[in-house]
């Protein structure tokens, strides 16, 4: 008779771990962590007299993104799919509470966010975060409506609005456009009908190039932006310095720890510029790798949603794709206004900035596509027929 038996390898419960994604992400921590230490000693000894202030705080920032990651990584995807709308709308209510006078931390003119326990949390991160979710779970509930009518695919974009007038309000422009980008892209590989689609894409657009233009500061940025040299002191001053740090670095950099440009020129340096201080002091290839390390958490990424929708697991495939759509849209902006190609604009690099929030929202981010590809992994093992093993015979 034939004996089956499971391999240890398919065991049900074992976590399975995406090797490239998880290079990916530990690869572009650690260079992270040594270019935000390298960019903000200076500044620590400046302002507090203490040069391990900033890298030893990113350590902790680190350090709990990764417990939350691992957190979230443990909680099973019918969960998270219940859970959608009941987190948005706890999104909204976190905007609403933030622009309450007396909550919201104000920083640099912008009111977005709250002390909680001495940590700030940017709410924007935290929005972005349950975008993907609740994204997911209305594709999962309403693909054939959004593919069949216009309602279909207007009616999700009505929650975003509002989440994107509140994120006005701070004011957040560059988060705002975040979430109706993975909002439109999500729905766009849901199968909404192109000539829609566009529509809807030209009236987004429309409203975003008006409140661009109506809003003085926003303009000022996009003609700086398209000539910074006109006033490289001023309005250009931010951009000329970040062009500067690039042309400094050369192919091979000036040496990790030996840029200057960080040195109370490149303001915000290990936050939304640190990609400029990686140019200066590591060159064309610190560049390229690290535009090859989010080529890679993306390229995975997409993978992983296009297994989960082999295998017929809606919500999880486009958890994945939504995840990359936010990670890969917020990289290209940070990386293309440290470049010159965009106007500025304060997103920071994921997974790399300083920041306690932002760093613990992207690591559960992670955890959060990492149990995708657990999940489906798992449940492509479990259909593999099982070996056979031949029991010998026995003589009576």
């Amino acid at each position: 008779m034939d004996i089956i038996k499971r391999t240890k390898n398919t065991r049900p419960g074992r976590f399975y771990f995406d090797s490239p994604l998880s290079i990916a992400c530990a690869c572009l921590l650690f260079i992270g962590y040594v270019m935000v230490a390298s960019s903000s000693i200076h500044i620590g000894s400046k302002l507090l007299d203490n040069i391990w202030n900033y890298p030893l705080k990113q350590m902790i920032h680190i350090a709990l993104g990764l417990v939350l990651g691992s957190y979230i990584a443990t909680i099973p995807m019918q969960r998270w799919e219940k859970l959608g709308p009941v987190l948005f709308l706890a999104g909204l209510l976190l905007l609403i509470i933030v622009l309450v006078p007396g909550l919201g931390v104000k920083v640099n003119g912008s009111t977005r966010w709250l002390s909680l326990g001495g940590l700030r949390i940017q709410v924007s991160e935290l929005v972005k975060f349950f975008a993907v979710i609740y994204m997911a779970g209305y594709i999962t509930r309403h693909q054939q409506a959004l593919r069949d009518s216009a309602f279909g695919l207007a009616k999700p974009l009505m929650l975003f609005s509002v989440a994107s007038v509140l994120l006005l309000m701070e004011p957040d422009f560059g988060s705002a456009v975040v979430i109706l980008i993975i909002a439109m892209g999500v729905m766009f590989l849901a199968g909404a009908r192109l000539s829609q689609f566009a529509i809807l894409f030209a009236i987004v657009a429309s409203l975003a190039i008006l409140m661009v233009v109506i809003e003085p500061y926003r303009m000022l940025r996009v003609t700086s932006f398209l000539n910074p040299w006109a006033d490289p002191l001023n309005t250009g001053f931010q951009l000329v310095q970040a062009l500067i740090s690039f042309g400094r670095g050369g192919v091979l950099g000036v040496g990790l720890g030996n840029g200057i440009q960080k040195l109370s020129y490149l303001p915000e340096a290990h936050t939304d510029f640190l990609f400029s201080v990686i140019a200066e002091e590591l060159g064309l290839l610190g560049v390229i790798t690290v535009v090859g390390l989010f080529a890679m958490l993306i390229w995975r990424a997409f993978i992983i949603g296009a297994k989960a929708e082999q295998e017929e697991q809606i919500f999880s495939a486009y958890i994945a794709y939504g995840l990359g759509i936010w990670f890969g849209f917020q990289a290209f902006v940070n990386m293309g206004v440290n470049m010159g190609m965009l106007p500025t604009k304060g997103l920071t690099l994921p997974l790399m900035s300083y920041g306690g929030g932002s760093m613990m929202i992207m690591c559960c981010a992670m955890g959060l596509l990492f149990r995708v590809n657990s999940e489906i992994t798992e449940l492509k093992a479990s259909q593999l027929p099982a070996p056979r093993v031949r029991a010998k015979a026995k003589n009576d």
